[in-house]
């Protein structure tokens, strides 16, 4: 069987990534193979996470380069590692439309709450929860969706709720949301995506 080569894109400490990197060894990603890791920081424990997993990674710097040049960056090592499937796990770049096409219902973002809640420009990471808690939601959770080049566009795959609790704070209800929702979710999507792919 052929399986679909995943690359998986990070920015920072790469939790999202170890979840993948886990499931994949636990054979949940039948169907597919993560085969490199892209950081748009220099420096980003994911790139560890990575290398403690005998995947190669890179970093593929945002900061201080032009869209263009950080993209034309990151098709290179795509094109290279020959990438069926990109994962978009903690990755805080935006990618153009034109990014986007090239991979056409092959980009997987997650998200940490259920689209249509508390998604849009700026929303991203704690400010997520921070907002979630400030509306006084009873249940949050993640999303996993396929990007397209609409902003917050795509086709939502899979979702999971979890529950808002008493005293919680933006962190812990982050911890919570990554723990029931987004490690469970991504390995989830990655193999319903990789499936369709290696047929």
């Amino acid at each position: 069987m052929s399986k679909a080569r995943i690359a998986v894109l990070v920015s920072g400490g790469g939790t999202n990534l170890e979840s993948l990197l886990n499931a994949q060894e636990a054979g949940e990603i039948p169907h597919g193979e993560i085969v490199v890791v892209l950081s748009s920081a220099a420096g980003a424990c994911a790139l560890e996470r990575a290398k403690n997993h005998g995947v190669p990674g890179f970093a593929v710097p945002r900061a201080g380069r032009p869209q263009e040049e950080f993209e034309a960056g990151l098709t290179e090592k795509l094109t290279e590692y020959r990438a069926d499937l990109i994962i978009l796990a903690g990755f805080l770049s935006i990618l153009s439309p034109g990014f986007v096409e090239r991979w056409p219902d092959r980009i997987l973002n997650v998200h940490p709450s259920l689209i249509p809640s508390f998604c849009g420009p700026g929303m991203y990471g704690l400010k997520v929860h921070q907002e979630a808690l400030r509306r006084g939601v009873k249940v949050t959770g993640a999303t996993v969706h396929l990007v397209n080049e609409i902003p917050d566009g795509g086709r939502i795959l899979l979702q999971k709720a979890v529950e808002v609790l008493p005293g919680d704070t933006p962190e812990r209800l982050q911890r919570r949301v990554m723990e029931q929702a987004e490690w469970v979710l991504l390995p989830q999507a990655a193999e319903l995506v990789a499936q369709g792919l290696a047929r």
